[in-house]
C-alpha cells in the first residue's frame, strides 16, 4: 500500500478520455439555458421600464435593444427559450416512463438541438418578415 503512486495518474474517468453521452449533454444545457433566459429577460424588461419612464431613457434602452449586441442577446435568449421548452416536453415523456431506452434518449436530445434551432430560425423569420 505504501508503494502506489497516486500523482501521476488521471482522474477517473478523464475528460480527454471520456466522452458526455448527448443525453447528458442536453441535460446540463437545460440547466444553463434555464438561467440565461434571465439576460434576455432583464434586457426587455429594461426596454420596457424604459419605454414608461422617459422619452431619453427609451431612446437609449432601443439602442441597445436595437444594436449587434442586443440582437445577440435577444437570438440567443430566443434559442435559449425553446431549448428549455423542448426539454420541458422531453421530461414530461420521461415522467411517463417513454423514451428511457439509450436509443431514444439520444434520438430525443437531438431532435431537442435541432428542433430549438428551427424554431428560433422560425421566429427570427416571423418577426422581421410578420
Amino acid at each position: 500500500m505504501a508503494d502506489v503512486n497516486r500523482g501521476n495518474r488521471p482522474l477517473s474517468p478523464h475528460l480527454q478520455v471520456y466522452r458526455l453521452p448527448m443525453p447528458a449533454i442536453t441535460s446540463i444545457l437545460t440547466r444553463i439555458t434555464g438561467h440565461a433566459m434571465a439576460a434576455g429577460l432583464m434586457l426587455l424588461v429594461w426596454w420596457l421600464v424604459a419605454a414608461v419612464t422617459s422619452p431619453g431613457a427609451f431612446a437609449t434602452a432601443d439602442w441597445v435593444m436595437r444594436s449587434w449586441l442586443g440582437f445577440l442577446i435577444m437570438t440567443a435568449s430566443t434559442w435559449a427559450l425553446w431549448f428549455h421548452a423542448l426539454s420541458g416536453v422531453r421530461h414530461l415523456f420521461y415522467d411517463n416512463g417513454m423514451g428511457l431506452e439509450i436509443e431514444d434518449a439520444k434520438r430525443a436530445s437531438w431532435g431537442i438541438v435541432i428542433g430549438s434551432v428551427a424554431l428560433t430560425v422560425l421566429s427570427l423569420i416571423i418577426f422581421f418578415i410578420g
